[in-house]
């Protein structure tokens, strides 16, 4: 990662680029001290700090800033991963994005398979929120699965997970794994959701109720309690399951399935074997 952590190093750097004016320099040096490693920096967060489009458009033809689409830049020579552009939208774009499902469940420590190739990296955003161009096309080294949905609301479970020098918001295992239910069967395999479902013993009774409570999926509400009372996890009898909706009438999610009576559900077999 290239930047410049000596502030003398960059004072000399500035003094010698002729073209400069004092007040560029001096700009360039606040740029410098603001900027997180490893992130994206917005156009229009720039010009809200004072660096106008000409100015952002001087650094770049200086070679200070590079271009990566439309409206954001990277330190030149700086490696950004996804991580770092994701910074920049929920910091800088301020959008309710966060990191969620699987992913999220990986970083808290869940992850059940290893797998080959190219990752796949699950963001969520309320429905109607769009992720800009820049981001969805840049080559991040792995792939981006932008999940729209309402299903919970957006600022409840999410947590500050820190990676090096930068912060980001995530999904509580809580939240994360009722996201992987609401992915299934079309997205997500449901026997590697309950594998994962089995390990995942420190629940918080409260979270998990309030996040239930709110929830408008009953595919995904009635999944959870089957998955819980299969996985005779502890903490369920800390919940009040009084005050969760289930709606009406069944739910299949497969065809050819086994026929859940309790939870007026449909599941693949492979699941009602284990």
């Amino acid at each position: 990662m290239y930047f410049y952590k000596n502030i003398l190093e960059l004072h000399y750097i500035c003094s010698n680029f002729g073209s400069m004016t004092t007040n560029t320099s001096n700009k360039l040096k606040k740029l410098f001290k603001e900027h997180v490693p490893g992130t994206v920096l917005l156009a229009s967060w720039l010009e809200k700090k004072g660096f106008s489009y000409d100015l952002q458009q001087y650094y770049r033809r200086s070679g200070w800033l590079e271009n990566i689409g439309t409206g954001a830049f990277k330190m030149s020579k700086e490696y950004v991963a996804w991580e770092g552009g994701l910074f920049a939208l929920q910091s800088q774009a301020k959008l309710p994005v966060h990191v969620g499902g699987l992913t999220a469940l990986s970083l808290h420590g869940y992850a059940h398979y290893f797998r080959l190739g190219e990752e796949t990296i699950y963001l969520f955003t309320p429905a109607q929120i769009k992720l800009p161009t820049w981001f969805i096309q840049y080559s991040w080294g792995a792939k981006i699965k932008h999940i729209q949905t309402s299903i919970l609301p957006s600022d409840l479970g999410l947590v500050a997970f820190e990676d090096k020098s930068l912060s980001i918001q995530i999904a509580t295992p809580e939240r994360a794994i009722l996201e992987c239910l609401y992915l299934t069967p079309e997205h997500l395999d449901l026997v590697e959701c309950y594998q994962v479902f089995e390990g995942m013993t420190n629940i918080r009774p409260k979270l998990m109720q309030q996040l239930l409570e709110a929830c408008t999926s009953v595919k995904v509400k009635r999944l959870f309690l089957y998955m819980s009372h299969k996985a005779k996890h502890q903490w369920l009898s800390f919940m009040d399951l009084s005050g969760i909706s289930l709606g009406k009438g069944d739910r299949s999610l497969v065809k050819g399935g086994v026929y859940i009576s309790q939870f007026h559900i449909s599941i693949p077999k492979e699941l009602a074997a284990l």
